[in-house]
Order: structure tokens, then sequence, then C-alpha cells
């Protein structure tokens, strides 16, 4: 076999894994989209009677493991009075997740991070977070209790 068919046998057969790679990049930013719809879901149910609202907004995310192409995940805004939280989505793989959400607090022109959530695969699909700018504060699992104490800052 000459340099030539096997270096064409090799991109032939590296091929497939190509598009296994992007199957499940697809698949996983499916994922991602689902889990904040659901993720909003839980939280309007929490906030159900408060005066606080939810909306969605989308958010573009680039990701470079998946043809650097650029994807929709909505986010999640949480309103009262004139305060709000943004749940942003941030990424889909690093740091051992697949999905990152980034909380902060937004109050007369400034932006204050709280914490991050995490998107977990696999058997344990919990939420789990960790405090802003500090990755080795222990977290927890994302809790209806861990909600309210991220969202206290919305009250005056």
């Amino acid at each position: 076999m000459s340099a030539k068919e096997r270096f064409l046998k090799k991109l032939q057969d590296a091929q497939p894994r190509c598009g296994a790679l992007e199957n499940k990049g697809q698949a996983d930013i499916a994922e991602f989209r689902l889990r904040m719809s659901q993720l909003q879901e839980t939280m309007e149910a929490w906030l159900d009677g408060t005066g606080i609202r939810a909306e969605s907004f989308p958010v573009s995310l680039l990701e470079f493991l998946i043809d650097s192409r650029a994807f929709s995940v909505p986010g999640i805004q949480l309103h009262y009075e004139n305060r709000r939280v943004s749940f942003t989505p941030a990424f889909l793989y690093g740091q051992g997740v697949t999905g990152c959400v980034d909380v902060s607090l937004c109050t007369e022109g400034s932006v204050n991070p709280l914490c991050r959530l995490f998107m977990r695969t696999g058997e344990n699909r919990d939420w789990t977070w960790r405090p802003a700018g500090n990755s080795t504060s222990p977290g927890g699992a994302f809790s209806e209790d861990a909600f309210f104490g991220m969202v206290e800052g919305l009250l005056p």
C-alpha cells in the first residue's frame, strides 16, 4: 500500500469518529437547553406567589470542541423591583462538567457574581454549585434552600 493510500485510509477511518463527536456534541447541547428550561420551571414553582418573575433570554455560546460553532442556550433572569439575578450559561464543556451557568446579582448598573451552577450528566444528573471566584470553596447540591440563599440579594 502506498503512502497516499495509507493516508487516505487513515483519513477515512477517522471521519466516522468526528461524526460521532459532533452527534455527542449536539446531544449535549440539546440536554443543556432542556435542563435550563427545566431549571426555569423549577424556579418558577419555588417562586410562585412571591411577585418575583422569571423570564428566559437567549445566550450564544461558542464551543471549540464541536467545530467552533455557536449555539444558543436559554438564560434565566429573575426580576424584583429594579433588581435581578441572572443565570447565564457560560460554557458547555469544562471542569469535568457538561454545562456551566454563571449566577450574578444585577443592581443599579453593577453586576456582582454570586456563584456558578454546574450541570451534571450521566448517573448523577443533579445541578451543583460553587461560590463565584473560588474553585476550591465548598458548594454543594443545588436545592431549594441553596436557591433562596443565592437570590436573597433580590430583596432590598
